[in-house]
């Protein structure tokens, strides 16, 4: 069991320092989890953390999962057999850069519904959730002989707003359900966060990545005995579309957190091990004041993080250089204690971690094989996507553009049809309350795109005596994640206007895209495209035996990347990542299938490469951490 008193922290009564690594299950395939949590355990965390997604449990049909790649249960045992501790951080809110931080889009959906606060129609579907989830955690309580020794209240929540009765809803809901172990709360070190994220009478902690007695100060102030706790240390940082892969001095990290271990204070490495956003998942950032603003940013689809284990499980420098700051203050492993580890040297009789010989850096064995580079260079068919429209979804009809979640659609693309009546001049089209990026057609031809970043934007369209047809396809990014504006619908939510006149009478099509089974694939020479049609291009290749690979799109414009079903994620020429991950275990020996539905610039091939390529670096700026 996991407490503390006005000293610092005991577990089962003796005095115990938290020393804990962030990896989120969610962002990695199942298959790994052993593997990656025995790359965690060796870099010498006696403890790992991990949020649970709201939206990642619940599915379309509205039950909430735990089985397969959401079993929560399985990871926590997982970890326990390792000898790791769990701290768990089950909402509702997670932040995390994940789409709409954790909450379901269908909340979007509901009239007058306020998110995080003591709204009653949002406490009735947090209540909800906590009726699904608690029973998952309770067997793996520390006081019922599992691994999991704290539960987050909320998230941040001082970043957010400073409502005391939905935090005191949260822990009373967590604790008349059964959560009996330590309760904390989790904010940035500024005054202004703690003041309004912190409950008394439970244990407040901090997010920062340097600086630390500053920061550990700020916390003190409103926390005045107990353990210093940053539970958000931040040794790297995520990447957004368009900008550079973020990456931090291993070195420069390394002496920062020194600087906090040497305080007595204890820790959460974030993150540990990033792992990917697949599928569509992967949140945004705003910057602006209001939603329609500009200063949206989507985040990427690679998680790395500049993490020490990367995202293929990669130990990296940074991975070496924390080991040794973390060995002068708690006892690492004994690697060969761990479970089904070769019998190696105890890391005492050797000079230098790289001695240990077999393995890179000493710890475990080498990450799992990767295939051979290879080009896949013609597509066995193809599909136009504005032609196979019906095949992937049932149109509604509404006067007006609705937003997707008004359709019951969390993620994909959704489409637009309407008639533009003729003859006219040449007038501007706009519209207002894109989210995120819209390609536009008149009778099939691509007119171009619209963005969310340039709301006063519009596109030229001229019409004959009979009119014209105009498609319009919305890319739905991912959902703000942090801050004011997570009120962050997709597609279209307010209108649609040629001139001055707003144009209505439209047919809707949502394309969630969970099943491309009944696309019309035809021979893909006859099935030419143009640049700004988008289409569908399959490929295949044959393997003897799955292993890591990941796949390039060298000359290709954006999209999205499935394998033998399972979407991958989004690619973009405009980076940072020039690769997407894919993990041995979405492969098969045999036969297996890549399709690729490009929306902008049709490339000729798909590469599978055995290394990585996050895109060009740079630092973080100084004030992310």
């Amino acid at each position: 069991m996991l407490d503390h008193d006005a000293s610092g922290f005991l577990r089962n009564g003796a005095p115990h320092r938290i020393v804990s690594g962030a990896l989120h299950y969610f962002r990695v395939h199942p298959d790994l989890w052993d593997d990656r949590l025995r790359r965690l355990r060796a870099l010498g965390v006696n403890t790992v953390d991990t949020y649970i997604p709201w939206n990642f449990h619940e599915l379309p049909t509205g039950e909430v999962d735990f089985t397969g790649w959401r079993d929560v249960a399985r990871f926590a045992r997982t970890a326990q057999r390792l000898g790791l501790d769990v701290i768990l951080r089950p909402g509702p809110y997670i932040c995390a850069e994940w789409d709409l931080g954790g909450l379901p889009a269908r909340l979007l959906a509901v009239d007058g519904l306020r998110l995080r606060c003591a709204d009653p129609a949002y406490l009735a579907e947090v209540d909800g959730w906590f009726d699904a989830v608690v029973p998952e955690i309770l067997p793996l309580l520390a006081s019922r002989g599992g691994p999991v020794v704290a539960v987050q209240i909320e998230n941040e929540y001082g970043s957010y707003g400073n409502d005391a009765a939905y935090l005191r809803h949260l822990r009373d809901g967590l604790v008349r359900r059964g959560v009996d172990c330590l309760l904390f709360t989790t904010d940035g070190a500024q005054d202004t966060m703690q003041q309004g994220g912190t409950l008394p009478g439970h244990l407040a902690t901090a997010t920062f990545g340097s600086r630390a007695p500053e920061r550990l100060a700020v916390l003190r102030r409103h926390q005045p005995e107990g353990p210093l706790t940053a539970m958000e240390f931040w040794i790297g940082w995520f990447d957004r579309l368009g900008a550079p892969h973020h990456v931090r001095d291993p070195k420069e990290t390394a002496a920062s957190l020194d600087e906090l271990l040497a305080t007595g204070a204890s820790v959460n490495l974030y993150m540990a091990h990033g792992g990917t956003n697949f599928g569509l998942w992967a949140g945004a950032n705003h910057s602006g004041a209001h939603p329609c603003d500009a200063g949206y940013e989507p985040t990427a689809t690679s998680y790395d993080y500049d993490a020490p284990i990367g995202e293929a499980g990669e130990l990296t420098e940074k991975f070496h250089a924390l080991r040794e700051v973390i060995g002068r203050y708690v006892d690492l492993p004994n690697l060969p204690n761990l479970p089904d580890l070769p019998n190696l040297p105890e890391l005492s009789e050797l000079s230098e971690l790289s001695e240990l010989p077999g393995f890179p850096g000493g710890e475990l064995p080498a990450p799992p094989p990767r295939l051979a580079p290879r080009r896949l260079d013609r597509p066995t068919g193809r599909a136009r996507l504005l032609a196979a429209l019906g095949r992937l979804s049932t149109p509604v009809r509404r006067a007006c553009p609705e937003p997707m979640e008004r359709l019951g659609q969390a993620r994909g693309l959704i489409h637009y049809r309407t008639r533009v009546p003729g003859p006219r001049p040449e007038l501007p089209l706009r519209i207002d309350g894109l989210a995120d990026r819209a390609h536009l057609f008149a009778d099939g031809r691509p007119l171009g795109t619209l963005d969310r970043n340039t709301p006063a934007a519009t596109l030229p369209l001229a019409t004959g005596p009979g009119g014209a047809t105009l498609d319009i396809l919305v890319e739905a990014l991912g959902r703000v994640n942090y801050g004011p504006n997570m009120d962050d619908r997709k597609g279209i939510t307010r209108g649609v206007a040629h001139g001055q006149q707003l144009l209505l009478d439209w047919e809707i099509r949502p394309l969630p895209l969970t099943d491309l089974g009944q696309l019309p694939y035809e021979d893909a020479e006859s099935v030419p495209v143009a640049d700004g049609d988008p289409a569908f291009h399959r490929f295949g290749t044959d393997l003897t035996a799955p292993a890591d690979a990941f796949l390039a799109l060298p000359g290709w414009g954006r999209g999205l990347l499935w394998l033998n079903g399972f979407l991958l994620g989004r690619y973009t020429a405009e980076g940072p990542q020039r690769t997407l991950y894919a993990p041995a275990p979405l492969w098969r020996a045999g036969r297996n299938e890549v399709v690729v539905l490009e929306l902008a610039h049709h490339g000729e091939a798909v590469e599978l490469r055995d290394q990585p390529d996050l895109g060009p670096t740079a630092q973080a700026p100084s004030s992310e951490y």
